[in-house]
């Protein structure tokens, strides 16, 4: 991790937290994380303190990759430029080394060029600047973090915990990740695509709500679960409960119901060696040319191919 002056403190955090959450089944660290600045030296953060390293910026040439966390100053911010010794230390990074950016960091890959012509996002606040800065980039303001194989960016703050668990999913399966999720007391799925949830009113508190009938329908994905049944389950009427659903979630329940079985497909092609058309039946998703083609739009590959990447031996 390289860690600016003026660095947000959350996003500094936060990569530590969950990518050393991630553990095998003896409780063995699958990532070492080593923190560094662009002079070995302490640097300011966004919470009023100081944030002191335990390294200089040589690790660099030595990380498989490298995360950026946001920032809240500096030229980057500023006029889309980098100070010498930031360029110096990313100067260093291997060729073949993966980066990441987290909210504003995308700033900091951007002024260095990593990001052109290529697509990224950052926190909705700043899309306008950022823009302006860097125009040949195609920024997606609307997601909560972009993959772009060797170069990944999260929108802001939050998001950051997303983008690295969407990592260690990519890296060592949706088992892994579920773990660092628990360990670490988070969600832990929110694909890349939803929205970031820009400027909307939060709904006024009334006591009712769908996250029972969410939980309750979690358990029961492999069901007939029609907008009306969800409904009948969380005591509203179907207008009151997709209004309501669609507050709290920013989706609609048909939506989030496909996410659901989707997400259930793949830990149940990860964790067990199940025949395709059971797994779709026990997912909610019906039948096996109904797993390929959601799971071929999720993730591009058919179930055969997901689990010889991310099942449980080949992890």
């Amino acid at each position: 991790m390289l860690a600016l002056d003026d660095v947000v403190a959350f996003d500094l955090g936060v990569p530590s937290q969950v990518f050393g959450a991630a553990r095998d089944a003896d409780g063995r660290p699958f990532y070492r994380i080593r923190v560094c600045t662009p002079d070995g030296r302490p640097v300011r953060t966004s919470a009023g303190f100081t944030a002191v390293p335990e390294h200089g910026p040589e690790i660099l040439a030595a990380a498989d990759t490298v995360v950026v966390p946001g920032v809240h100053g500096g030229t980057a911010l500023l006029d889309g430029t980098l100070e010498p010794p930031v360029a110096a230390a990313l100067a260093r990074r291997r060729p073949d080394s993966r980066i990441m950016s987290i909210c504003t960091g995308a700033f900091v890959l951007a002024a260095a060029g990593t990001l052109d012509g290529r697509p990224a996002t950052t926190h909705w606040a700043y899309v306008e600047r950022f823009r302006a800065l860097h125009p040949t980039v195609r920024l997606d303001p609307d997601v909560l973090f972009v993959d772009d194989g060797d170069v990944l960016s999260s929108a802001g703050v939050g998001a950051g915990v997303d983008l690295c668990l969407h990592v260690i999913r990519q890296d060592h399966g949706s088992a892994v990740a579920n773990g660092a999720a628990r360990r670490s007391v988070m969600p832990p799925w929110r694909e890349g695509g939803q929205s970031q949830f820009i400027e909307r009113p939060m709904p006024a508190p009334t006591g009712a709500s769908t996250a029972e009938a969410r939980a309750w329908a979690l358990e029961r994905l492999h069901e007939p679960l029609d907008l009306a049944r969800l409904a009948r389950r969380a005591g509203m009427s179907v207008r009151t409960f997709t209004r309501r659903f669609r507050e709290e979630t920013g989706i609609s329940p048909a939506q989030w119901l496909v996410r659901q079985r989707i997400e259930e497909a793949r830990r149940l092609l990860e964790t067990t060696d199940l025949p395709v058309d059971q797994v779709a039946e026990r997912a909610g998703l019906g039948t096996a040319a109904s797993l390929r083609q959601h799971l071929h739009t999720t993730v591009g590959v058919s179930p055969a191919a997901y689990r010889r990447t991310f099942g449980a031996s080949a992890v």
